[in-house]
């Protein structure tokens, strides 16, 4: 077997694959709105049978909300998990889409041509990268290079709510993998691909501060009555220090240093950290002083507002002290952060900084820790190898500012390294209206794939 025929075969065979997808894509299997269950369900239903065409044991799998996809092929080591979801993001603000949604075609743009559609990145598109790379490697050579089990969700985009059962119920089918993989990440660059290796955690909290039983006259009652925004101002300020750390007692328990290695090659990216601030009319990196830009995005560790409301905020003014007073506050977590107990050490900080005529009531807006991937797996270096000889420039271990839970529910449930490989651009608009994947990287995807397989059970 030659790995040019695969690759001769996945450049002839390109349009038939963009046609598969673009077919995927037509299904709405937005997860999220009951409106769409059945659709869902067919979405599901199309990705078994284009697995079982390619002669995998796959099936629909119930579950208490959309139904999962689960199949087996092949024998031989290495045993690969390959994960992907097949459910996409509501669509609105309808009016901002250029087409409609889920009527996707090939459009031409000054960087060439892209497919535009929901899904067209996340995930279709990136998933079926492996996919058409399996189709191809089993028409040349009418095998499987090594065992693979496909396993697919349909609730990753409202909260995977029926994945942590399901893995746990099936952990003894889904354990046995050397390694698990997914493609729902992007390339640092056009020319640079990159395999993610450490992802942030993520927590969420709300909390609304009370303090008269009312909304105040600032006249008849500023000065003697305590003033609820003012309570969370000072709380919310106090946040951070005048070098950009978090000061919540024990934050940085658990925060780790990155190896030089690791650094070396985030620095030979040749990253423009001015260049990114300036796209966004911005000048000067706001995180903790002596770091990177890009150590602030992918290795550190963030407290941040995502939300603030108190009085009167309509058009005019209006006079009044307002009753309470309410925000919204994430922390991206890195390393071994304890999400449970940042939680508690931040309400306690809040509640010491309480006066005595306020209360505080605080809402759960989820949690999740960091994952890190264990790069000494011999799996990343030859996959590395092999993006590299596909690209123009090296592959390098990159971090994600994002969380992607499921890594961590690998590890967690079924002890499974993974490692994230996807070729996503950072301007695909993922969640936006006119999401688009570029031809050029959906067809890369497929001969990288091939290449990695390759690699891995060469």
């Amino acid at each position: 077997m030659s790995l040019d025929t695969i690759l001769a075969r996945i450049d002839d065979d390109l349009p038939n694959a963009l046609e598969r997808l673009m077919t995927l894509l037509r299904i709405p299997s937005i997860s999220t709105d009951p409106a769409y269950k059945k659709d869902c369900l067919t979405a599901a239903e199309w990705v078994v049978a284009d697995l079982s065409s390619l002669g995998v044991d796959a099936e629909v799998r119930p579950t208490t909300g959309h139904p999962m996809v689960v199949g087996h092929v092949g024998e031989g080591a290495p045993h690969l998990l390959f994960y992907g979801h097949y459910d996409v993001q509501p669509v609105d603000p309808l009016n901002l889409w250029n087409r409609a949604p889920f009527d996707p075609a090939i459009e031409d743009t000054p960087h060439g041509k892209v497919i535009r559609g929901r899904g067209a990145n996340d995930d279709k598109g990136q998933f079926m990268t492996f996919v058409e790379a399996c189709r191809a490697w089993k028409s040349v050579t009418g095998e499987w290079p090594c065992r693979v089990t496909f396993f697919f969700e349909g609730e990753e985009e409202c909260g995977s709510p029926s994945l942590v059962p399901f893995l746990e119920e099936n952990a003894e089918e889904l354990s046995a993998p050397d390694i698990a993989l997914i493609s729902d990440t992007s390339l640092f660059d056009r020319d640079t691909p990159g395999i993610t290796t450490m992802l942030r955690g993520l927590l969420g909290e709300g909390l609304i501060i009370t303090g008269p039983d009312r909304d105040l006259h600032s006249g008849a009652y500023g000065g003697a009555a305590m003033n609820p925004a003012r309570v969370l101002s000072k709380i919310i300020a106090s946040l951070h220090d005048d070098t950009g750390r978090v000061t919540v007692p024990r934050f940085y328990d658990g925060v780790p240093e990155i190896n030089a290695d690791i650094l070396a090659q985030w620095e030979a990216l040749g990253f423009d950290a001015a260049g990114f601030l300036s796209d966004v009319k911005l000048s000067e990196p706001a995180g903790e002083q002596g770091r990177s830009v890009l150590e602030m995005l992918w290795s550190r560790p963030t407290c941040e507002v995502n939300g603030l409301e108190s009085g009167y905020t309509g058009d005019g003014f209006k006079t009044v002290l307002p009753s309470l007073a309410r925000a919204k506050i994430s922390f991206r977590l890195v390393g071994t952060q304890d999400p449970a107990q940042i939680r508690k050490d931040f309400r306690a900080m809040v509640q010491a900084q309480l006066p005595a005529d306020c209360s505080v009531e605080f809402f759960d807006h989820g949690c999740s820790p960091a994952s890190v991937m264990k790069t000494d797996n011999p799996a990343f270096s030859k996959a590395r190898e092999a993006l590299s000889e596909e690209f123009a420039k090296p592959a390098a271990f990159i971090g994600s500012g994002g969380s992607i839970p499921i890594a961590g529910h690998f590890q967690d449930i079924l002890d499974l390294d993974t490692m994230l490989i996807g070729f996503g651009l950072e301007d695909d608009g993922l969640h936006s209206p006119n999401e688009k994947y570029d031809v050029r990287s959906f067809h890369k995807g497929i001969r990288s794939w091939a290449r990695i397989l390759d690699k891995l059970t060469s």
